[in-house]
């Protein structure tokens, strides 16, 4: 996968938990105890889970080993092909963090978190950051 679709994936990934955390806020507000009667989550929390796992899914590769590959030949394997999808996912969360961050530090009260990861997803499909570690 490229690096800008696992940017924006990662985007999408901080987006939704946003998203759901707000709901999740709303209803708290609303009803109390988050109007399922428990501990004011009710599903967000597995519905956050479930599209995290999609997309992070999504961004790593399929591995392949032979089945008489030794341990080390499996772990090799697994290292070469999740090591650069990693590299990529951490750099984009350090991304998404780092802009947050920068509006954060800088007193922005004009954007929500939603609004920052919004327009780093837009520089991002502009070709901004397809440099990059």
């Amino acid at each position: 996968m490229e690096r800008t679709e696992v940017l924006k994936r990662v985007i999408g990934i901080l987006t939704e938990a946003q998203d759901i955390r707000r709901a999740v806020e709303s209803e708290r507000d609303t009803n109390g105890d988050g109007g399922d009667g428990t501990d004011g989550h009710g599903d967000a929390d597995g519905a956050t889970a479930k599209v995290a796992s999609t997309l992070l899914n999504e961004m790593l590769p399929s591995i392949s080993v032979p089945a008489d590959a030794s341990p080390q030949q499996v772990a090799t394997a697994v290292a070469e092909a999740l090591g650069p999808a990693l590299h990529t996912m951490v750099s984009g969360f350090s991304l998404a963090f780092t802009s947050l961050a920068i509006a954060h530090d800088g007193g922005r009260t004009d954007v929500s978190a939603i609004e920052v990861l919004q327009e780093l997803a837009l520089e991002i499909e502009a070709g901004t950051y397809d440099e990059g570690p």
